[in-house]
């Protein structure tokens, strides 16, 4: 008789890795992990779009205005859409990685004070506003695809 496996010895082996497999995926989570990353990429992008309104602020004496649906404006009052460029400040500002999501942008009339907001999937952040309710100072009609529960602002203000 030749040496191999019987059907039976077959059917167990593929029945302990795919047991095996199960657990492994469970205990990693990957949807929390996928929500975990991009929640760190908008804080990432928050920083980075603070970074270039400081640097306009500090040429201009004021934070851009923002657009009538919450998005930065040039200095020649012209829209700077998430995900385009805005030179010589970023050349490419971020947009939200959720693909229902948006970025919320929001200054003072008189410039001396911005937010920023975002909906961060993960209910768990120690960073959310409220406890992951809606942010104080988020303005009216202003949607963020989701809860606007993360914000940062300038440092004369909170979120």
């Amino acid at each position: 008789m030749g040496a191999g496996f019987t059907l039976l010895e077959m059917i167990i082996v593929v029945g302990i890795l795919a047991i095996t497999a199960t657990i492994g995926i469970a205990a990693l989570d990957p949807i929390t992990q996928i929500q975990k990353a991009n929640d760190a990429r908008i804080k990432a992008d928050f920083s980075q779009i603070q970074k270039a309104l400081e640097q306009y602020y500090d040429d201009n004496g004021r934070y851009p205005l923002p657009t009538a649906d919450f998005k930065i404006t040039n200095s020649s009052g012209n829209t700077v859409d998430w995900g385009a460029t805005w030179q010589p400040y970023m050349n490419l500002v971020p947009k939200c990685p959720y693909s229902a999501g948006s970025y919320v942008y929001y200054s003072t009339s008189d410039g001396q004070a911005y937010y920023l907001y975002a909906n961060l999937a993960r209910g768990a952040d120690e960073n959310l506003c409220k406890g992951g309710a809606v942010c104080d100072n988020l303005p009216s009609g202003a949607s963020c695809g989701g809860v606007c529960n993360y914000g940062v602002s300038s440092q004369n203000v909170s979120p």
